[in-house]
């Protein structure tokens, strides 16, 4: 399929020539079903437009989720009685199930039906919701936040993939995955400040909020979502790769979240590596002979699709390092409180939010390519305008202008990306694509924070007063520029002379659909 329009069984497209050059049959949108024939028309149904706020919802709850919890860890240590190393896995525990588990899930949800993958790991994302505001211990708590990455390793590729298959590919995809992503960025911006304002009351509040708005996601999700086919598995399910795969995610993301603990050249950290690099290589000998594979090694001939994930994993990682240091800064430096600190941030979170309806018709004009460009330029620029924090920072003139700069780059950065990485996809992999998108930014944001946190780390021992500890962070900030800068030129790579646009979009996507392993 073409990136701009619906193909009628009657006219072949650029995609449908290529694949029968090469012997191949791509996989057609079936006519039949009402929601992906109703999603071509410039207005959508009330059923519709209720699938995807139910989509939305789930991906808001994730990405609230996230944020929200690090504002609460000084109420919960004091609580609880924690010591510091228990409170790092409050977060590295639901790091660790979401991004340990995002391509399984991405694969479950083709083989298993998206609709009932959704639904079911959002019931279990509420119930460990709720557990999480009604434990009294670090273990406990530990252990409900780890399902919860779980369950959001489930939700986030099925929803993507749900919206892929629902929605044509083109404009009207371009314009629900704008909406999409920008409920994602929206929600971790409103967890910061939604979490300075629960803390005051209890930090079990900011476990317990996004219990009712699960379920009631799941009671309309049940009526609204569409039914989708399952892909055929008649040669078995890949459970050698689905048991490497995971198990070379998990023990990634939690060497790396360790490492700064433990030392990046310690014996641990580094047989942890080398097992990493064991599991990944039986990974791939398993999926070049497996006949149902966990994630099908072709697909990664599509440049515009490795691109996406290596841009992705900066621009994520990058993102996540910066308000580690920001956070820390306002608080620790200046003596702002959570509150002050998140509605420093709300100014960006806003330009997202207000942008949501305009980035798909951006996309749909100048292409994927060229916005993903601009947008980590944007970023760049931001994080190197962020270098001119001193002690005694005047808002308006030195912090705004690059929540501004920030604001635009994630608007027109993160609904790009996940356009990019899903177009020109059969229906069949779209789950698989949403899954390796996932897990791009989840260990490009442990990996990146870990190095920025091992950055500081080696800067503190030079002295104690407020000076010195903001002269500890700017290499800090230095490496945070650094990594977005490096997503940049990957991104850059995708454009090829005249050859820019939706036009390039589709001649790359094309050729990536009728890629096989």
């Amino acid at each position: 399929m073409t990136a701009s329009t619906v193909p009628t069984a009657d006219v072949p497209t650029a995609a449908e020539h290529l694949a029968v050059q090469h012997g191949e049959q791509l996989t057609e949108r079936l006519p039949e079903q009402p929601a992906a024939h109703d999603s071509t028309q410039d207005r959508w149904s009330p059923r519709l437009w209720g699938t995807l706020l139910v989509l939305c919802a789930a991906m808001f709850l994730d990405a609230l989720d996230v944020s929200m919890v690090g504002v609460a860890l000084p109420s919960i240590a004091a609580d609880l009685d924690l010591s510091t190393a228990t409170l790092q896995w409050i977060v590295s525990g639901y790091i660790l199930g979401y991004g340990g588990l995002l391509l399984l899930g991405g694969r479950a949800a083709d083989l298993l039906g998206r609709r009932q993958v959704f639904l079911i790991a959002l019931a279990v994302f509420a119930v460990a919701s709720l557990l999480g505001g009604l434990v009294d211990s670090g273990p406990l708590l530990i252990a409900s936040r780890f399902i919860k990455g779980l369950s959001a390793a489930f939700t986030a590729p099925a929803g993507l993939s749900i919206i892929t298959t629902t929605f044509a590919e083109g404009p009207v995809r371009n314009r629900a995955l704008s909406i999409y992503t920008t409920c994602a960025a929206t929600g971790f911006s409103m967890g910061l400040v939604l979490s300075g304002v629960l803390t005051e009351l209890s930090w079990r509040w900011t476990m317990l909020l996004p219990v009712p708005v699960a379920l009631l996601a799941l009671v309309v999700g049940l009526r609204l979502i569409p039914r989708s086919e399952r892909e055929s598995a008649k040669g078995g399910y890949d459970l050698p790769g689905a048991f490497t795969g995971t198990a070379a995610m998990l023990l990634l993301v939690f060497s790396v979240v360790e490492a700064p603990e433990v030392g990046w050249t310690s014996a641990r950290t580094l047989i942890s590596f080398v097992a990493v690099v064991v599991l990944l290589t039986a990974f791939v000998l398993i999926e070049r002979r497996t006949a149902h594979p966990l994630i099908r090694l072709g697909a990664l001939r599509s440049g515009s699709l490795v691109r996406a994930n290596l841009a992705g994993a900066a621009f994520f990682g990058s993102y996540v390092g910066f308000q580690f240091l920001v956070t820390q800064y306002m608080q620790s430096l200046l003596g702002w409180s959570a509150l002050q600190t998140a509605l420093a941030f709300l100014p960006a979170g806003a330009l997202v939010a207000l942008s949501s309806t305009k980035i798909g018709s951006v996309v749909d004009r100048f292409g994927t390519p060229r916005v993903i460009v601009v947008g980590l330029a944007l970023l760049v620029l931001g994080y190197a305008l962020f270098l001119r924090v001193d002690l005694d920072p005047r808002y308006a003139a030195v912090i705004l202008p690059s929540m501004l700069l920030i604001g635009a780059a994630c608007a027109l950065t993160f609904p790009s990306l996940n356009i990019q990485a899903t177009n020109g996809v059969a229906d069949s992999e779209q789950g698989m694509v949403s899954g390796l998108l996932h897990t791009s930014f989840q260990v490009g944001g442990a990996l990146f924070l870990a190095v920025v946190t091992a950055v500081i780390t080696a800067g503190a021992g030079e002295g104690d007063t407020p000076r010195q500890v903001l002269d500890s962070y700017r290499p800090g900030f230095v490496v945070v520029a650094v990594i977005a800068f490096a997503g940049l030129l990957v991104a850059l790579t995708g454009l090829r002379g005249r050859r820019t646009g939706v036009g390039a979009d589709r001649a790359e996507t094309a050729a990536g659909s009728v890629a096989r392993g």
